[in-house]
């Protein structure tokens, strides 16, 4: 019996197959990216801030120009993002030419500021079926019914109501006021037959669909435009620091400010307590004594005119004239005393 080998004709080896589906499933795999949020969302954070931009932009600090202001900040505790808001109204204050000082002693001017309103609030509205609850009424059946909209809108708007204003430190009296400034920013997202959200509002630069711009399909959006700032905050600009002279650097009476009157009252008090006071007490000498005053020069006389009187002797012999005019008068007096019957 003779013994015949099989072999398997036109079939491919199995084995580099196999091999090939091992290694592929030893290489495959799943990764995972672990994301978080922030506790409040970057759209709260950038609605409050843009409707802080907007009402600080609108204050007018030209009328302080070059003078010393202290910024006071107390009133302003309790308001959301206090140091955005603080922050904005001292870099306003330095890009309208105000020279603000750390120490309120050192300051000519108070500003001073107050929040009414710094926060946002948030408006929806559906068209189409909302998610709600029913009861089961058989085993089984789901008792959540999602929500199906044929068109639905979120907005969220942000909302900064600021007041500012600034008196003398010295005097007390008011100087400038900026009246109640209120600014909103917005945000809107809006679902059309369950696609969406198309985002837009003013803190966006236009209509975006899943973080790409698009051309807007609702139109236009008209954005209310505030009046234009003196100095925008939001855009970046640069100023020469301007290099105080040496009579500005040691002038004592700089604290009083630059106005005229306030120098010129106590330059005239200082000289009349300087007048009236004595001479020997109230002022120290601490130089060398000053030299007598030196005789006024006299114009020579023209040629022909009498010598001019020396004063000298004009004042003694008007002394004696006097004192022998009384003296004779005195003898006449006593002769007639003297006299029987007098």
């Amino acid at each position: 019996m003779n013994a015949h080998s099989t072999h398997w004709c036109g079939c491919p080896d199995p084995t580099p197959l196999a091999l090939s589906a091992l290694l592929l499933a030893l290489s495959a795999g799943c990764g995972t990216t672990r994301m978080t949020d922030s506790t409040r969302t970057a759209t709260e954070q950038l609605l409050i801030s843009s409707a802080v931009d907007r009402s600080v932009a609108q204050f007018d600090f030209t009328g302080l120009t070059g003078k010393k202001v202290y910024f006071d900040a107390q009133y302003l505790d309790g308001t959301v993002d206090k140091g955005y808001v603080v922050s904005s109204l001292r870099q306003h204050l330095l890009a309208s030419g105000c020279l603000l000082q750390e120490d309120r002693k050192q300051a000519t001017y108070v500003v001073e500021a107050r929040s009414g309103g710094v926060g946002t609030d948030h408006s929806s509205l559906l068209v189409g079926v909302p998610q709600m609850t029913v009861p089961a009424l058989v085993p089984g059946q789901p008792s959540q019914i999602p929500e199906i909209p044929l068109a639905k809108k979120n907005d969220q708007n942000g909302v900064a109501k600021i007041a500012v204003f600034a008196y003398n430190r010295l005097t007390g009296e008011r100087v400038w006021q900026s009246g109640v400034v209120e600014s909103q920013s917005s945000s809107k997202d809006v679902w059309v037959l369950g696609t969406g959200p198309f985002q837009k509002g003013s803190i966006r630069t236009r209509t975006t669909f899943a973080g790409e711009p698009i051309p807007s399909p609702f139109g236009s959006h008209a954005v209310e435009q505030a009046r234009a700032p003196v100095v925008r905050v939001t855009e970046g600009t640069a100023w020469a620091e301007r290099q105080p002279s040496p009579v500005e650097a040691n002038d004592p009476f700089d604290h009083l400010g630059t106005g005229s009157l306030s120098r010129f009252a106590l330059a005239a008090y200082l000289r009349s307590r300087l007048e009236d006071g004595p001479h020997d007490a109230g002022v120290v000498q601490t130089s060398a004594p000053s030299r007598p005053p030196a005789a006024p020069r006299r114009l020579p006389a023209p040629p022909g005119a009498p010598p001019p009187p020396d004063i000298a002797n004009v004042i003694l012999t008007d002394q004696t004239h006097r004192r022998g005019s009384s003296d004779a008068g005195q003898a006449a007096r006593a002769d007639e005393e003297s006299k029987p019957g007098g």
